[in-house]
């Protein structure tokens, strides 16, 4: 199977550590974005990575080769100006049409289970099917009783009740006639896939997910890597 990752964007909000390199190169807990994204792709048996890239690609292509150190199959789609999300996978038309692949966004890093996010997508009429995980709040929250005695505190805490669309996708080949050859998957594609019925969202709870988007997203989610392993239920 093929798995694309969307690595073209300039990584503004996390300079200056994307000054010199791509986001997908910025290390977290000692490794590039991106090396924690081909391993995770590994266990599931991908084993031809198609890498979507713009900015600082020189980078990227240096530190991947032609991905046999990592034991994948690593292929190059070029964008020469920034396409958006629709954009760079329909770019990579020639390369993804053949059937179904996953693509995930270039700065995520999880351990959600792909051969469920797939098996749903291909029991289904669908064209795609995305990844959801619940709303992790940025602020700590503070619980009061009715007469406004606090009770207790949390940090950060999961919001189960709000989904959030994770960044990572299943999609059948068919999609890409739906794709603009500049634009955002998430503006005009996904809305028109789920007005037509074609759009599956597979909910995951009990799993690691985590957008690096800033520097102390850098940060923090390096200190959770670091303390424990995210591939022990798998």
């Amino acid at each position: 199977m093929k798995a694309a990752i969307i690595a073209g964007g300039f990584g503004k909000r996390l300079r200056p550590l994307t000054l010199e390199k791509p986001k997908p190169l910025v290390e977290v807990a000692g490794k590039p974005i991106i090396q924690w994204q081909i391993e995770w792709f590994k266990r599931y048996g991908v084993d031809t990575i198609v890498v979507l890239t713009g900015y600082l690609r020189e980078k990227i292509i240096e530190f991947l080769g032609s991905g046999q150190k990592l034991g994948v199959n690593v292929v190059y789609v070029v964008e020469d100006e920034p396409l958006g999300t629709a954009g760079a996978i329909k770019n990579a038309e020639g390369v993804l049409s053949d059937s179904v692949f996953l693509a995930v966004n270039g700065d995520i890093i999880t351990n959600i289970p792909l051969d469920k996010l797939v098996n749903d997508l291909i029991k289904s009429d669908a064209l795609a099917s995305i990844a959801l995980v619940p709303l992790r709040s940025p602020y700590g929250i503070v619980e009061v009783d009715s007469e406004g005695n606090v009770k207790s505190f949390k940090e950060k805490p999961m919001i189960e009740e709000y989904l959030i669309n994770a960044g990572v996708y299943a999609m059948k080949p068919q999609i890409l006639q739906y794709l603009p050859r500049k634009g955002d998957l998430e503006k005009s594609v996904f809305p028109q896939l789920a007005k037509e019925g074609l759009l599956r969202g597979v909910i995951f709870k009990d799993v690691y997910w985590r957008a690096i988007d800033t520097v102390k997203d850098v940060e923090e989610v390096g200190k959770e890597l670091s303390s424990k392993n995210i591939w022990c239920s798998k």
